[in-house]
Parts: C-alpha cells; structure tokens; sequence
C-alpha cells in the first residue's frame, strides 16, 4: 500500500503539536507493555516517596498527585536546619515534611524533577544518560554524585531492560517546570 505524504505528514505535525501535552515525542517508541513495565517499577521502587511533593493531611503526607514526580518544589525552601545536624554523623537524616528534601553528614540534597520537562526535568536525556546516570551514580554519568537518599546502586542494579522501562515511563508522564534547587554543601567541620 502506498504511503500517502499529506496524510502522513498531517499526522507527524499532529503528535508534534500534542507532544509537549501527553508525552507522545517521548515514548513514540516505547511498547504499552514497556511503559506499564516503568511505572510498576517506579512504583515498586518508590520513586513517588520523594520525588512527588505532598498534601499534609489527617494521616500524613499524600501525594500531590498534579506535581507527579516533578521534584523538591522549587518555591519552597526547606526549613532552617538543627544547629550541628549536617556535621553530625550519629543521626544518618532529617526530610521535609513533603519528603523531598534530605539534610545530613552530605549536606542538603533535593529531590529531582523526573518529569519530561525540556529546561528542568529529564526532557533532553536518553536513556543511556539514565542508565549511566543510574549505573555511575553521577549526574549524568560524569557530574556531581547523586546524593542520598537516592537508592542509585539498587536502581542501577536493574537490567537494562528495566532501566529502559523505566526511563520510558518518566518520559511519557507530564512534564512539569520546575526548577530544583542545587545542593547545599554540609557545614565545616
């Protein structure tokens, strides 16, 4: 059968246009099984625990499902930290009361924004980023070291092909802008 080019190329304008809304650019080539793969392991893995922002409520913290998975939320500052906590090695940790923020011996660390967001969120990574990312233990592979709590070596124990799925699922939820600050290195000891 032969490939009409206005029809196709009306279709490739289409997803183009809705990309930035569902997630279509992003997982083009992921399968339904791939992404359904990504988010139980996202789930499984806990991802949501720090990297959704939450709604305090009468049994505690719930996700804030319209931030899925964007990250420390960037207008919020965490609170003032106990005198001596980053020095102090005989407490391993202190959170937010969101959990997206960790303060200990490495300092203050934010959670990431693992949206597809192209300027905050994992938009212009691939999967290879990740899975270096995830296997190095360094932001993308070569930069800082990802800071506690993240759990990169159980993550980046993972197959590939769990990575992959993975991956694939940040990729195709909403992205979100949303700036996460830098670390706070720890206080001098």
């Amino acid at each position: 059968m032969k490939r009409n080019p206005a029809i196709h190329g009306l279709f490739c304008l289409t997803c183009l246009m809705l990309a930035p809304h569902i997630g279509v650019a992003q997982s083009l080539h992921a399968t339904s099984e791939q992404l359904r793969r990504g988010e139980y392991l996202a789930t499984f893995g806990g991802c949501n625990d720090c990297h959704t922002p939450k709604i305090m409520t009468a049994r505690g913290p719930e996700l804030d499902t319209s931030k899925l998975l964007s990250g420390h939320t960037a207008a919020s500052s965490p609170p003032s930290i106990p005198s001596g906590v980053l020095g102090v090695t005989s407490w391993g940790a202190i959170a937010t009361s969101d959990l997206t923020a960790w303060a200990g011996p490495w300092g203050i660390s934010f959670a990431a924004n693992l949206t597809p967001d192209k300027t905050t969120g994992l938009g212009k990574w691939t999967s290879q980023d990740f899975i270096k990312t995830m296997r190095t233990g360094k932001h993308l592979g070569v930069g800082r070291a990802l800071l506690p709590p993240m759990p990169w070596r159980d993550v980046g124990a993972l197959k590939d092909e769990d990575l992959k799925a993975l991956f694939a699922y940040l990729k195709s939820i909403k992205p979100i802008a949303n700036q996460v600050p830098a670390p706070v290195a720890p206080e001098p000891r």
